[in-house]
């Protein structure tokens, strides 16, 4: 049998339950994940720090015996080739997630064809939660409760109030 490795990536900045949703499953159909933040420097800058969004990827995966969390920059498909994976586990929320992620999967194929990129949709619940939308729903004043993990919800708080608490 097969051992099979697949990498997902993102920037995870920060991270929403929806990627706990896809991380949960994922663990699920591959025999190792590797849950990869993408180290962009053209991207926005990010609101987290690198370690931070590896500090609490790290702290919510701990539970999964065959996740792991990484970093890496350049090519997805540069990176999934030296880690010898054989999948790039994506999420798609919406038709427009697809038509931006279907373009990205057929360039990875003839980048490295030997790569497959699975699909997966969010569960109903987080459709239309996004990294984004939580910061803005955050920065002004608007509870992000159901949005992330307890602890993310604790550390976008105090970096956008200082040393707020989250609220009850």
């Amino acid at each position: 049998m097969k051992n099979i490795r697949a990498i997902y990536p993102g920037s995870f900045d920060p991270l929403t339950n929806g990627h706990l949703d896809l991380i949960e499953r994922g663990s699920k159909i591959f025999d190792e994940l590797i849950v990869a933040i993408l180290c962009n420097a053209e991207k926005d800058a990010p609101l987290f720090s690198v370690a931070e969004r590896m500090d609490m990827l790290e702290e919510m995966v701990r539970r999964y015996g065959n996740v792991q969390v990484d970093t890496f920059d350049g090519l997805l498909v540069d990176y999934a080739q030296r880690k010898d994976a054989k999948a790039v586990l994506r999420g798609i929320r919406a038709i427009s997630d697809y038509e931006y992620e279907l373009r990205m999967a057929l360039l990875n194929r003839k980048l490295a064809p030997q790569i497959e990129t699975v699909f997966m949709m969010p569960a109903e619940a987080y459709s239309y939660v996004s990294s984004r939308l939580v910061k803005e729903v955050c920065q002004l004043g608007g509870s992000v409760r159901d949005l992330v993990p307890d602890l993310v919800e604790q550390r976008l708080l105090e970096k956008i109030n200082g040393t707020a608490k989250p609220r009850g």
